[in-house]
């Protein structure tokens, strides 16, 4: 009996014994995993205690699918709101672009047009890549755009090879793996989107596959990368969960066990349980270096990892923003509310029109006196949205003060203090409010429509 290799591990510079090779394992019936996944019973978490190390990459960052998934769940975007949304992304990257890619749809001209427009603004981040069907057809499209990089469709899970594509794992993995190599016969980078991957045989399917793939990658000298997508959202990403349910597993089979490098893993979340930014986050953690994401979580069902989420998850690991724009973020959600038509909910984080505003009595008056007692962060210094404090009974004449200045974001010289007409005026009508029985806060639309009734009876500009 041969030996196995004994190699130095570049990454952990540790000599490792070679692990066992992982041959597919054909079977003859759907392995759907009904322990965990029985579908009239809620979803089950098990343990089985085998830790993976953290392993983050020297490099991390952002990859966008608004285009692609974020259109999949809404109407489709204009041309010229594609552009828009792509410079906006490309000032939001910053000059390390650290949103390294941005996936579009080629099936209609309307997409066609729009990747051609963003393709001659000549930004080299994002880049523009594709998202396609697997033919030749397609492959020769990309190449005539001059798309360097191209998904593909690999769906991983017996749910999906048995029940949709109706082929044994034997065939579906041939099937795909002529795919790919047509793909690089074109000579363009394939990014293989590993469909239901938290529902699949990890080590019966997923691994052997792209084991294969990475034999193709040497055979073609061309990257393939791998899209770890979390289809259904049943991705945890607590120590000792068991695969296929385990991110920290899943990242660190691809890593060890087929060998594919941090830079060539990507990890594509959905919302379902509520996981997808902390699972985006421990794919960093364990050794993806990308994370795809979509503008304000759109996206099918319950939506994508959201990309704002992601930008400040990448400031708190790193300790800097690395020439990130964020005040980008609020250009953005302005832009959707008044040209697209969005209205982001009012408690998102970081883009929701009430998420840094204190509503509480006793936590408005914290508010007052030191904004960092309930302010997250500077949101003023990094969105551009200055914290607020709502206006009720218990608020006094300095909070009116404060939220008509912070509100209204007055300049030093233009803001109104206690003794402004308007001030005192607002203060009267808010105290007759909760004299006559009122128990809730007024609402920002209550407040301007007042103040604005105000103004023009006093002849006051703000």
């Amino acid at each position: 009996m041969e030996n196995r290799k004994v190699f130095m591990n570049k990454q952990t510079n540790l000599l490792e014994l070679e692990e066992h090779m992982y041959p597919l394992v054909d079977v003859e019936t759907p392995n759907v995993f009904r322990n965990l996944f029985h579908y009239d019973e809620i979803p089950k978490i098990a343990f089985n205690d085998r830790i993976v190390p953290h392993h983050m990459p020297e490099e991390i960052w952002i990859t966008d699918t608004t285009f692609r998934d974020g259109q999949q769940s809404r109407a489709p975007y204009t041309t010229e709101q594609i552009v828009t949304i792509y410079d906006y992304f490309h000032r939001l990257g910053g000059p390390q672009g650290k949103i390294r890619q941005s996936e579009f749809f080629l099936y209609s001209k309307k997409d066609r047009d729009a990747v051609y427009k963003c393709l001659e603004k000549g930004y080299k981040f994002p880049e523009v890549t594709s998202w396609i069907r697997a033919s030749k057809k397609d492959f020769q499209l990309v190449k005539d755009i001059g798309l360097k990089e191209t998904g593909i469709l690999v769906s991983c899970s017996d749910y999906h090879i048995f029940y949709k594509l109706k082929m044994t794992r034997r065939e579906a993995m041939e099937h795909y793996l002529s795919v790919v190599r047509e793909c690089m016969e074109t000579g363009v980078r394939p990014r293989c989107h590993l469909e239901d991957i938290t529902r699949s045989d990890i080590y019966g399917f997923v691994i052997p596959f792209c084991l294969e793939l990475m034999k193709l990658m040497e055979e073609y000298q061309i990257p393939v990368k791998i899209r770890v997508c979390d289809t259904m959202g049943y991705g945890v990403n607590f120590p000792g969960a068991v695969i296929p349910r385990s991110i920290p597993g899943i990242i660190y089979g691809l890593m060890v066990h087929a060998g594919v490098p941090s830079e060539l893993i990507e990890f594509h979340g959905h919302n379902d349980f509520y996981k997808a930014v902390n699972n985006s986050t421990t794919a960093w953690l364990y050794g993806a270096s990308g994370v795809n994401c979509s503008l304000f979580g759109i996206g099918e069902r319950t939506g994508n990892t959201p990309l704002e989420a992601m930008v400040f998850e990448y400031a708190q690991l790193r300790g800097t923003l690395d020439g990130m724009d964020t005040r980008v973020i609020t250009e953005l959600a302005d832009y959707y509310e008044k040209e697209i038509g969005y209205k982001v909910p009012s408690r998102t984080p970081f883009v929701g029109k009430n998420f840094n505003v204190t509503r509480a009595g006793i936590h408005a008056d914290g508010m007052l006196k030191n904004e960092e007692i309930y302010n997250i962060f500077d949101t003023d210094k990094f969105l551009g949205r200055p914290a607020l404090v709502s206006v009720s009974n218990t608020s006094g004449i300095a909070g009116i003060v404060y939220w008509i200045n912070a509100y209204y974001k007055l300049p030093k010289e233009r803001q109104v203090d206690k003794t402004s007409m308007l001030v005192t005026t607002l203060k009267s009508w808010v105290d007759k409010q909760y004299e006559e029985g009122r128990v809730t806060v007024l609402t920002d639309e209550e407040l301007v429509d007042k103040i604005d009734s105000i103004c023009e009876e006093l002849h006051i500009t703000l």
